[in-house]
């Protein structure tokens, strides 16, 4: 969700940002319930799928924002490089009722990530 907004919301305040998302843990498909939340906003994540976070995406960064892993996630980058940590409750395997409360907080942080 964070990728898909900060790239929308960038290319329309044309600015020169570019998210890319990643997990400590591979899933296989994107959340149902986060694709409907998103399309709600007029967000397709069609081109969306699942990637694992490697050394190269942190090397390449210029800023990591995790949602809330925590450093006792033994897979954290909070554990090993300095990150921005949101603490956002996890959307995997919640309901719509669950994830749209995620998704507003996740797009109001981006609005101020990028207004700053």
């Amino acid at each position: 969700m964070a990728e898909a907004f900060v790239n929308q919301l960038a290319r329309e305040q044309g600015l020169p940002f570019v998210a890319k998302s990643a997990g400590t843990l591979g899933g296989k498909t994107l959340n149902p319930a986060m694709v409907e939340a998103m399309a709600e906003l007029g967000i397709s994540m069609a081109d969306h799928a699942p990637k694992i976070l490697t050394s190269q995406m942190v090397a390449a960064a210029d800023q990591i924002i995790t949602m809330g892993c925590g450093v006792e996630a033994d897979a954290c980058p909070a554990k090993f490089y300095v990150t921005d940590d949101w603490g956002l409750d996890d959307p995997a395997g919640q309901g719509i009722d669950a994830v749209r409360p995620i998704r507003d907080e996740i797009q109001r942080r981006v609005r101020e990530l990028l207004a700053s």
